[in-house]
Parts: structure tokens; C-alpha cells; sequence
């Protein structure tokens, strides 16, 4: 049987200060990622943002290289 996934709800959301542990970045750079739309965030209050932990996997992608799978 298929399990449906929990609905994201504000209190599941994590804040950008929790983001750039995870990430061993800087907040600020958080913010650069929101700003620049790599990172989907939520207002929860005038200045309070916060990010589904889900979306973090929207920073990462693939990089090919020369010489990687092709012979």
C-alpha cells in the first residue's frame, strides 16, 4: 500500500538559519538563493522566512564534466 505524503505545514518548515547549517553556508547566502529563486521560501510573518525541507534537494544537481561518460 502507497503511503501519501504529510502535508507541509508552517510548524514543519525550517528556518533559513537551520538552511545554512545544514548547507555549511552562511545565512546570507541563504538569502542569495531565495532572492535569486534556487530556493523556494515562505513568508510566515512580515520578515520571518521559512523553507520546506524538501526543496533543499532543488539546490542540487548534476554537474557533467569532459571526459565523464564518453568514450
Amino acid at each position: 500500500m502507497a503511503r501519501t505524503p504529510a502535508p507541509v505545514t508552517a510548524s514543519s518548515r525550517i528556518t533559513l538559519e537551520q538552511v545554512a547549517e545544514l548547507r555549511g553556508v552562511s545565512t546570507k547566502t541563504v538569502r542569495r538563493w531565495v532572492a535569486a529563486g534556487w530556493l523556494p521560501a515562505y513568508r510566515t510573518g512580515p520578515r520571518l522566512l521559512r523553507v520546506d525541507p524538501a526543496d533543499l534537494a532543488l539546490l542540487e544537481r548534476r554537474i557533467l564534466t569532459a571526459g565523464v561518460g564518453h568514450e
